[in-house]
């Protein structure tokens, strides 16, 4: 009897351990499946916050949009962008639409008649007309160029020469000078004023003395350099003209202009001043038609190879190189205006001035095509005029 009591609660006991071991498992597997479903439900939510908010895609660089900019464009489009055009006397509008010009650049005959608020109206017809966005341009030196002076009532007093302003009142009237023309250049819609002249010429007779600081190389660097630096502050192209300097030559409007002086001679004087440009960061270098024999003996500059090499590689610039005007005697008495603009081109141009764009666009597109002149050289040229608009804000970068 008492060996069957004994039994009985042997076997009683265990059942109770069984059932509290049984409930212990239970209790934890309780909790595990707790923990994992609120694992689960963290996860989840993450996961339903990341496809609600998905990452935006990172901002092109300007790099970037340029070169996507340049892949959108069919070849007649990425050539128009090398030409910086006179504005025609007729077809203002097809000129643009038709040949893709890159800009135009105002004479006394786009500006004499018009009052401030009729120009206004033209230039924004021109942009309005273009599938990219124009350079508008004006010979803006002061003194004896000046397009806008010509004008009634286009600015508020003519502008006045570098020389007058620097006699009066130094490189602060300098200053000045510039902060009031881009003022005057903004309200209108231009983006550039072709200056400053860094020829150093100290001779009164000299053709472009006038259109100089007239003072030596030095100070002409000093003032290239603040002129330069406040057309970057106050957003409008600098150029720097004319390469590889006039010094105290003829003039090659009217005739073809051999310069002799030798390269060392450039290189300790007249070369200072467009170094001073470049380091402060210029937009672009205009090249002369003069023929400079110790850099290249048979060619006008502006389609001399050697000359633009000589800016690239010796003096570092990587902006925007453009001819003087085309129809200048220095150059139309030594080429034909159909093949003048692809031999700039050629030569290291990347926009060219022209009055006969007609011609010249449609042969360069025909030499392309037939191997003469490569398209990714126009790409390279196309690249440096956009990434100019760009860096003004005539290009919007978003």
């Amino acid at each position: 009897m008492n060996h069957k009591k004994t039994l009985i609660s042997a076997s009683l006991i265990l059942l109770i351990i069984f059932g509290i071991s049984l409930g212990v498992i239970l209790l934890v597997n309780q909790q595990t499946d707790k923990v994992e479903n609120e694992k689960n439900s963290q996860t989840s939510n993450s996961d339903r916050t990341t496809h609600s908010t998905p990452k935006e895609p990172a901002a092109k660089t300007q790099k970037e949009l340029l070169h996507s900019m340049i892949e959108s464009m069919s070849l007649e489009e990425k050539v128009g962008q090398l030409f910086l055009a006179r504005v025609p006397v007729e077809g203002q509008i097809e000129s643009i639409q038709t040949n893709h010009l890159g800009g135009y650049l105002l004479f006394g005959r786009d500006v004499e008649m018009e009052t401030p608020e009729t120009l206004k109206e033209k230039i924004a017809a021109y942009q309005a007309a273009s599938k990219v966005p124009l350079f508008i341009a004006s010979d803006e030196e002061g003194g004896t160029v000046s397009r806008l002076s010509l004008g009634a009532n286009l600015v508020p007093k003519p502008f006045q020469s570098p020389q007058e302003i620097y006699r009066e009142s130094g490189l602060a009237g300098i200053r000045k000078d510039v902060q009031q023309k881009a003022a005057i250049f903004h309200e209108y819609g231009i983006q550039g004023g072709l200056f400053p002249d860094a020829d150093v010429a100290t001779d009164p007779e000299a053709f472009i003395y006038e259109r100089t600081l007239g003072l030596d190389a030095q100070k002409t660097s000093e003032y290239i350099k603040e002129t330069v630096t406040e057309l970057k502050q106050q957003k409008i192209a600098s150029t720097l003209k004319h390469f590889p300097g006039y010094g105290n030559n003829r003039d090659s409007h009217v005739e073809i202009v051999y310069d002799s002086r030798s390269i060392e001679e450039l290189r300790s004087n007249d070369f200072l001043p467009f170094q001073a440009g470049i380091a402060a960061g210029a937009d672009s270098v205009l090249v002369s038609h003069t023929i400079v024999t110790s850099i290249d003996e048979a060619m006008p500059a502006s389609i001399s190879k050697p000359v633009h090499d000589l800016l690239r590689n010796e003096l570092g610039f990587q902006g925007v190189i453009m001819t003087d005007d085309m129809d200048m005697a220095g150059l139309a008495n030594f080429i034909s205006q159909e093949e003048a603009g692809l031999a700039a081109l050629q030569a290291g141009n990347d926009m060219i001035l022209s009055s006969s764009f007609q011609e010249q666009i449609p042969f360069v597109v025909q030499a392309i095509k037939q191997g003469t002149y490569t398209e990714e050289a126009v790409d390279q040229s196309v690249y440096r005029v956009l990434k100019m608009k760009m860096d003004l804000g005539v290009i919007d970068q978003k």
